[in-house]
């Protein structure tokens, strides 16, 4: 009896004691960069940034974060889920592959061409990530937009 009692204090205690009073902030996507092109395919790389003012953790995880190149969906974003660190500015690192015949169509060809004479593309996440603790879970809305430098 007296071990249910003393588990319960501590639960309260513990429970008290750590501030969870906001979810972690979303800060932006930064670095968004190619980090290999070549004929078959062009794999993206960019951070995710956050800040947890909390005394708590718990995790996040991209399920259906969409990646747009020249307007073209062409990649869905699904992670394993990340450990969010207490009281800390972290990072999640998205890394992409997305195959180079996914970029031709009939309708985006010619952004293709342009895109490939001027070297830059325009990449675009959009989406969500969502952030797990103790049954509370919450969503961040993804929406950047970038153009960025290739070289092939």
């Amino acid at each position: 009896m007296t071990k249910r009692i003393l588990l319960f204090l501590s639960f309260f205690t513990l429970l008290f004691n750590c501030s969870i009073t906001e979810k972690p902030q979303f800060i932006g996507l930064n670095n968004i960069k190619v980090i290999d092109a070549n004929a078959d395919a062009i794999t993206l790389s960019t951070d995710a940034m956050f800040k947890n003012p909390n005394d708590v953790g718990g995790k996040l995880k991209t399920d259906g974060l969409r990646v747009y190149i020249n307007e073209t969906e062409v990649a869905t974003i699904v992670s394993e889920e990340f450990d969010v660190p207490s009281k800390n500015d972290f990072t999640i690192p998205l890394i992409v592959s997305v195959a180079t015949d996914s970029l031709v169509d009939k309708n985006s060809l010619g952004g293709l061409i342009s895109s490939l004479i001027s070297q830059q593309l325009k990449v675009r996440y959009n989406g969500e990530i969502d952030y797990k603790v103790f049954g509370y879970s919450s969503s961040y809305t993804i929406d950047e937009e970038q153009i960025i430098k290739v070289k092939l």
